[in-house]
């Protein structure tokens, strides 16, 4: 079982591939995307869940997304087909990080997937490539509730506390408009639906050869979750504007 087909199965009662439920989704594109006619740009969308529910909200929206991973897009173009706005989805295979498009966007997300272009500032500059005059950047990353272990923080990587981050933002030329940070209700539910679901997979699936596998992840996902990282990780989205220019 590959990384993708594990992630497909933990998001499968989460399909917000980070911990944030429905309403602060809805919220965070409310102010998010600028007017009903926009163009939006997911780079690292995965399934295409944030673009799915953009479109859906907004008859006249127009998105694309882009990922590496071909089953992920395959399954957005199969849920764009069931909602009905495919015809103003466009999907491309390619590293975001390396993206072209001939146009630019009123409003360009990479929620949970810095990781793609080495940390929050790269990817910034990534988006700060495609935006049009007026536009702005829907960010999620994570942050240092506390001071981490050792452990956590070679887990998850170089973070830093909330009001660092936000001084590393704001001088890189950039406004916060808006932003959410996730509760603990909202971090704890993305965790056992992660969980929760990719081992009821392997729960439901005992005849095939990846069960086993599947289980052993959601089992050590879970440890690691309680053991190591619940109490000092957190996650905050920003709405962002280009300070000048």
């Amino acid at each position: 079982m590959n990384r993708d087909q594990i992630s497909r199965h933990a998001h499968a009662d989460h399909p917000i591939a980070a911990p944030l439920d429905d309403d602060s989704v809805r919220r965070l594109l409310e102010r998010g995307v600028p007017r009903a006619d926009a163009r939006v740009l997911d780079l690292g969308c995965g399934g295409g869940e944030w673009l799915l529910r953009a479109l859906t909200a907004h008859p006249r929206l127009r998105a694309e997304g882009v990922d590496v991973s071909e089953s992920s897009l395959t399954h957005a173009r199969e849920a764009a087909q069931l909602a009905g706005v495919q015809r103003r989805l466009v999907l491309h295979q390619a590293d975001a990080a390396q993206f072209t498009a001939p146009h630019a966007f009123d409003l360009v997300l990479s929620v949970g997937a810095t990781h793609a272009f080495g940390g929050l500032l790269p990817t910034l500059a990534a988006a700060r490539k495609h935006l049009a005059p007026g536009g702005r950047v829907l960010v999620g990353e994570g942050f240092w509730l506390r001071e981490p272990s050792p452990e956590a923080a070679e887990m998850l990587g170089d973070l830093s506390d909330l009001p660092t981050t936000l001084d590393h933002v704001v001088a890189d030329g950039w406004t916060p408009v808006q932003a959410h940070i996730s509760t603990r209700q909202e971090l704890d539910a993305y965790e056992w639906a992660w969980t929760g679901s990719l081992a009821s997979w392997a729960l439901d699936h005992p005849d095939d050869p990846d069960s086993p596998q599947a289980l052993a992840a959601a089992t050590t996902h879970r440890d690691e979750w309680l053991n190591v990282y619940r109490d000092v990780f957190g996650f905050v989205c920003l709405i962002l504007r280009p300070t000048s220019g």
